[in-house]
Formats: structure tokens, sequence, C-alpha cells
């Protein structure tokens, strides 16, 4: 029967129109209350109710002279009435319903002073719509009652019942529906920014784990080749020409990590109402022959072989055959040192295979490379985000191998 909250309103939260106080005095504007005060949404509408409450109760005492009563009302019932009746208005938002009902039974005492109009608006603006028909039903016929009485003379006009009824109950249901829409708007912005906040944690975690991928990605292949040529350049330190071709290898190995790992880290630099971050062209296919170069370079065997049409592949598909070669080797570089190592580019019709296969070590590994085992994880995520279907493991015949097809999306234009 009252007004209830915005269906917006959580439990303990204090509203769009209202401010957060910490025993201090409200914090806001000035019609915001720190709660909820009572029935009321804000200060200003319990300032208007107190108002019109207050008008209407000194407009009637003041200026309204209930002598010769058509139905013999004394003047202290007529005051009396009029008195309780317009306190009443203060509570015409919270129990709409039985004080109209109460003012439609008041309004013989009152007749053309009746507060009837303001009770029929606020039922039709905030209470239920049975309770809204039988009170205007009652309201018609209390008025053409008396309108039809002999004693009725001069007392109610013929446009009384517009006035007293069809009017307020149209402003009262336009205002009604109004306020549902403004809430259901204002529900679905709190809903719509809410979903925004999701999507850019979601993007951010996303972006977060793209990052983590690419970093281990590039330490780990980059570092593996390092300590390799370092280890060559110890064993090698009497032959002064292999030893400075070892160190200018290891120069350029981390350069390219040091140039990568800013590329990766520059995101992070980037605050969420900035742009995009102009990335480096990523590492491809058509980087696999560098790569392949500098494993070679540490002593290790290794076997390029491609096959089928060649086609130009969509950046993030080449980047991802880039990333699966680099973190094979890695792991043959920790697991199986100089064991050697096909790497196999089978273009097809719809398809990219990628394979890369390693033979049993020749003896025990002595280098000593740290492996967090997330590698293979982190490709099989990548792989499977393209569509692509991805295997790791041991081959029958011994060994490792690690393999994926990929479909193949070409470049957008």
């Amino acid at each position: 029967m009252g007004q209830h909250p915005p269906a917006s309103a959580e439990p303990g939260d204090p509203g769009p129109s209202t401010s957060v106080s910490h025993g201090h005095g409200p914090v806001g504007r000035w019609w915001q209350l720190p709660w909820l005060p009572f029935w009321w949404e804000s200060r200003r509408s319990m300032l208007f109710d107190v108002l019109v409450a207050l008008g209407y109760t000194a407009a009637v005492v003041l200026f309204t002279v209930p002598r010769d009563h058509p139905f013999g009302v004394p003047e202290p019932a007529f005051y009396a009435v009029a008195v309780l009746m317009g306190l009443a208005l203060i509570g015409r938002r919270r129990r709409p319903a039985s004080l109209c009902a109460a003012a439609v039974l008041a309004t013989p005492v009152l007749l053309q002073v009746s507060p009837l109009p303001f009770f029929l608006y606020a039922l039709a603006a905030y209470g239920r719509r049975r309770h809204l028909a039988m009170l205007t039903a009652a309201a018609v016929l209390t008025l053409a009652a008396i309108f039809f009485l002999p004693a009725r003379t001069g007392l109610l006009p013929s446009y009384a019942l517009i006035f007293f009824v069809a009017g307020p109950v149209l402003l009262g249901l336009y205002a009604g529906a109004r306020r549902a829409v403004v809430e259901n708007l204002r529900e679905r912005a709190e809903r719509l920014e809410r979903e925004q906040i999701l999507l850019r944690r979601q993007a951010r975690t996303e972006e977060r784990t793209r990052i983590a991928r690419e970093m281990h990605d590039v330490v780990a292949h980059r570092v593996s080749l390092m300590v390799i040529h370092s280890g060559a350049l110890e064993v090698g330190a009497a032959d002064g020409e292999r030893a400075a071709e070892a160190g200018r290898l290891i120069g350029d190995i981390g350069r390219q990590a040091l140039d990568e790992l800013r590329e990766v880290l520059g995101v992070l630099r980037l605050d969420e109402d900035e742009e995009a971050a102009p990335r480096a062209p990523q590492p491809t296919v058509d980087d696999l022959t560098t790569l392949v170069e500098q494993s070679r370079s540490a002593g290790m065997r290794i076997e390029l072989v491609c096959s089928g049409p060649r086609r130009p592949l969509a950046q993030a598909t080449g980047h991802t055959v880039y990333r699966l070669v680099q973190e094979a080797l890695t792991n043959v570089h920790k697991h199986a040192g100089n064991a050697a190592t096909r790497i196999e580019l089978r273009y097809g019709p719809d398809a990219l295979r990628v394979a890369v296969d390693n033979e049993m070590p020749a003896g025990p590994v002595t280098v000593g490379l740290p492996s967090g085992g997330n590698g293979l994880v982190g490709l099989r995520e990548r792989i499977t985000l393209q569509g692509g279907v991805f295997e790791a493991g041991p081959r029958p015949e011994g060994g490792f191998r690690v393999a994926a097809e990929l479909p193949m999306k070409e470049e957008a234009p």
C-alpha cells in the first residue's frame, strides 16, 4: 500500500538519491539524507509533503468559516476533521489507500475544502490499482450523492467530479508511470555499469594471462640459450675466436630477450583511459629460421622441413606457431641436450600441422636449467583459443613430441 523503494536498491545501499554519512551529518546535496527517513526517498519529498499539509491546514483554519453547514456539522467538529485530514497529508505516500478512504468519508464534512484530490493523486501514484479502482468509485458515488441532495445548492459545481476525481487520478497515474520508467532506466544503467566493470576485469585478467605466457616463452627460451652458450664459452675459453663468437651470440640473444620483454611489459604501463600501446611486429613463421639457427649455434642438431603450398597466415596463427616451436626447443635444451630434433610444418588446405620431435639424449643432461612446468599448459591454452588441437607426450620409439593442428586463417587486408 505504501511506497516501495526502488528495485535497484540493495540492503544497506543508500541508493542513488541519498548520500553516505559516518555520523557527521549528511554528505551531498542539501535535500539528501544519509538514510531513507521513514517512508520518504529524500529530504525534498519530505519537505514538500510537510509544506502541503501545513499549507492546507492553515488555509482551512484561517480562511474558512463553516457557518450554517448544510449537514449541520458544528464548527469544532469541522475544524477537528480539517486539522486531522491536513496532518494526514504528511503520510499520504505511506498509507495512500487508508488515508484516501478516510478522505472520502470526511468529504461530506469538509465539502468544498476536502483534501480528497491530494489523496486520490497519492493513491494513483503510489498505491495499488485495485485500491485505486474501489476508492475512485467510492469517491464518485459520494460526490454524486452530495451533488443530487436538495441541501447541496451552491456547494458543488457541475465540474466537481472532474476536479475532485478525474484530474488527480490521471495526474497520479502519469506520475507513477514516469517514476517507474525512471527507476527502470536507473536500474538498467546500474546493471550496464556493473557489466562494464566485469568486462574490464575479464579483459584485464585475459591480458595478464597473455603477458604471463609471453614472458614465460621469452625468458625461458632466451635464457636457456644464454646458459648453454655461456657453458660453451667456459669450455672453449682457450680458443679466442670461439669464445668471441659465443660472447657475441650471448649478447645478441640477451638484446632480443630485452626487446621482447619491453614489448610485453609496455602494456602494463598504460592507464585504463589511454589507447592501446602500439605493438612491434610479433614473431611469426618467417622468424623460425633465425630461431633454429640460434639453437644450432648452441650445438643442437635441428632439421626444419616445410611441405605443402605455403600461404600467408593470420598474425595470431603465425605467432602461435612460433611460440610452439620456441617452447619445444626450450624443452629440448632443458631435458634432451643436443638430441637430434626435427621440426615439420605441413600446410594443408584447411589447417597447418606443426610437429617438433626430438630423439632420446645420448647421455645425461648436465645443463641444469630450472623448469616451472607451465610451458606446455600455456601452449595448450594458446592453441585452444586459436581453435586448434594440441598434443604433447613421449614417442613410442623414444624421445618427445610436441604437435598442434591450427586452422588456416589468412590475414584480412
